[in-house]
């Protein structure tokens, strides 16, 4: 169980880019105090778990709804992994910051839910995940990066003040190629090549 649970594990933390979401947040709340920031990770991660785990249990019944197939959804999920690591090694935004820098709290925290930590690729990997591991497994390696991801945001002042932006943007550059290989691996195995 293990020598699957840490692929996984280090997929989804790939997917999900804990750091570049930690940068946005943090550009997006920097003037918030501490208390309203937390309330604001909270519900983000609220969102982005009530769309991951709703995918999660309702994986095959999506993929009928929308008359596709596992195959299907491995290529079109390979190409928004290889555009988003591309975005992620060349540094470009991964969401328009400026956008919504002054909405609200729920506003952020929906921003970055989703699409942001639960958009298209983390989807894709959700329904592929439950096809190759099982449901069981792929909620674990889920869960275990959402409380990552969740307490990087809740503590995201901290943790600003001890890597910076420059570490963060090394950590996500180097996530980027990783999602890149996965996004070329997932367009190999729904091709069958």
């Amino acid at each position: 169980m293990l020598e699957s649970l840490i692929p996984l594990i280090v997929l989804f933390t790939v997917i999900f880019d804990p750091p570049a979401s930690l940068a946005v947040f943090f550009v997006a709340t920097e003037k918030m105090k501490d208390a309203e920031k937390k309330r604001i990770a909270g519900l983000a991660i609220l969102v982005a778990a009530a769309l991951s785990f709703g995918v999660l249990l309702l994986g095959q019944q999506l993929l009928d709804l929308f008359s596709t197939t596992l195959a299907d959804f491995r290529v079109a999920g390979g190409l928004v992994l290889i555009l988003l690591g591309i975005k992620m090694v060349t540094g470009g935004p991964l969401a328009n910051v400026q956008k919504f820098k002054n909405n609200t709290g729920a506003g952020i925290a929906a921003v970055i839910g989703t699409p942001l930590l639960t958009g298209p690729a983390a989807i894709t990997a959700i329904l592929v995940s439950i096809n190759d591991y099982g449901r069981a497994l792929t909620a674990l390696a889920v869960l275990v990066v959402l409380i990552v991801t969740g307490l990087l945001l809740y503590f995201s002042s901290s943790v600003h003040k001890y890597f910076g932006r420059t570490a963060i943007q090394i950590t996500t550059t180097v996530l980027g190629l990783i999602t890149i290989a996965w996004g070329v691996k997932m367009i190999r195995i729904g091709l069958g090549i």
